[in-house]
């Protein structure tokens, strides 16, 4: 069994030597060698698997600024928590949210192609160490750009949410994940108008599913409400059922379900603030329960700018995290096990400058963070006890960040 761990490998890299097992016994000296030799190499093509295992692909989306050219691409160390420099993978102007395919054989993107706003469906392709995206096919929105793309968990129907437009299409998917053809655009009518220039009319911001994938949700910005839609999975297709309130002026930008299915987390935007929901998954129903700020009102007061961009559950359900534009910091939030309700932990800088994006990577070891206006990327250390941040001293340049997706998220 030794014989034949240690002799395969050479016989691998140097087919052509006649390295029978029985000619190895009889001679020692070059056993002994070549025994060595073949424990090196076995050593060695542990340590490459240990370190392709530990490598997970990290996909950026960016904005329209100059310096960006289209979608980047860069590997997080899972061990070490160091992502390595970014790559540009696809050339398009702001695709600044992507979805992967469940298959994890593609990745779509809402983005410009020959001056039209679009969802895109790119092939992954691999070639050796090398990652790139093959353009496979685009259909137009219609509305406008998007401001999110989301796909089903079965990969037949994916969603872009219209921020400038007020709307949320649905696109039909084939069995591999390519787009077929757009099924539907809703129009969201009207604005809450609690706050003049950002609620005169519907912003759809965010489209998601629910764990069980029956309803879709579309928090609007400028309605102050969570649409919520029933889910026709055959048509690829979506029906009004109802929306949940957040405080008025609120502006709901992004939300997350609670791993036990029940508590809803909504970002609002303009108010910097959290509200948690109770959620019927029976009935497709959410009402609010708790509203608490992200940043305490003083230190907002010394900011000339200040929004609330992202939100992520921890996945063991213990925390929540949410990003604070202008105040530039992740504030983490506790959950209690009872309700739901949260309860502010810390406040960490994100050691760039407006965080309109971050992610927990697949394991929650690790949060990454994306600076858009610093054309940074930093990476910080989860505490799954008490779901405090540290900053690992890793910093990355990358232009106009304001997406960060994981391979297996």
């Amino acid at each position: 069994m030794l014989a034949k761990r240690f002799v395969e490998p050479i016989r691998n890299v140097m087919p052509g030597l006649p390295f029978a097992d029985l000619f190895f016994l009889r001679q020692p000296v070059w056993f002994i060698g070549v025994f060595a030799f073949g424990m090196l190499l076995a050593m060695n093509s542990d340590t490459h698997a240990q370190t392709a295992n530990d490598m997970m692909d990290v996909w950026i989306g960016t904005g329209r600024a100059k310096e960006s050219r289209g979608i980047y691409h860069c590997r997080l160390d899972v061990a070490r928590g160091r992502l390595s420099d970014a790559e540009l993978v696809a050339e398009v102007s702001g695709p600044g949210f992507l979805a992967m395919h469940p298959s994890g054989t593609r990745l779509y993107a809402v983005g410009t192609l020959t001056d039209v706003p679009s969802v895109i469906g790119y092939e992954i392709d691999r070639t050796g160490d090398r990652v790139a995206l093959k353009l496979e096919q685009s259909l137009p929105i219609g509305d406008g750009g998007a401001a999110h793309v989301a796909v089903n968990r079965a990969g037949t129907l994916l969603l872009t949410a219209q921020y400038g437009g007020g709307s949320v299409a649905t696109y039909q998917l084939d069995k591999d994940g390519r787009l077929v053809r757009q099924t539907g655009l809703i129009k969201h009518e009207g604005g809450s108008g609690v706050v003049e220039g950002r609620q005169d009319a519907s912003h759809a911001h965010w489209a998601g599913f629910s764990p069980d994938q029956r309803f879709a949700f579309v928090p609007d910005l400028g309605l102050d409400k969570v649409v919520i839609y029933r889910v026709n999975e055959a048509e690829s297709t979506l029906t009004w059922h109802g929306a949940g309130d957040v405080p008025a002026g609120g502006g709901p930008r992004h939300m997350k379900f609670h791993p036990n299915g029940r508590w809803v987390y909504v970002l609002n935007e303009l108010a910097l603030s959290v509200t948690v929901f109770d959620y019927d998954a029976d009935a497709g129903v959410m009402k609010a329960k708790q509203t608490l700020p992200s940043v305490n009102s003083d230190e907002l007061a010394q900011e000339k700018f200040s929004s609330a961009s992202e939100i992520r559950v921890h996945p063991n359900g213990r925390f929540v995290y949410s990003a604070n534009r202008g105040h530039d910091t992740i504030s983490v939030f506790e959950v209690d096990p009872q309700n739901g309700h949260l309860s502010l932990v810390e406040l960490e800088h994100i050691r760039g400058a407006t965080p309109r994006n971050f992610n927990l990577d697949p394991t929650a070891t690790w949060l990454v963070a994306a600076g858009q206006d610093s054309n940074t990327i930093a990476t910080f250390e989860v505490d799954a006890a008490t779901g405090r941040l540290t900053y690992n001293r890793n910093c990355i340049n990358a232009p106009n960040p304001i997406c960060v997706l994981f391979q297996h998220e």
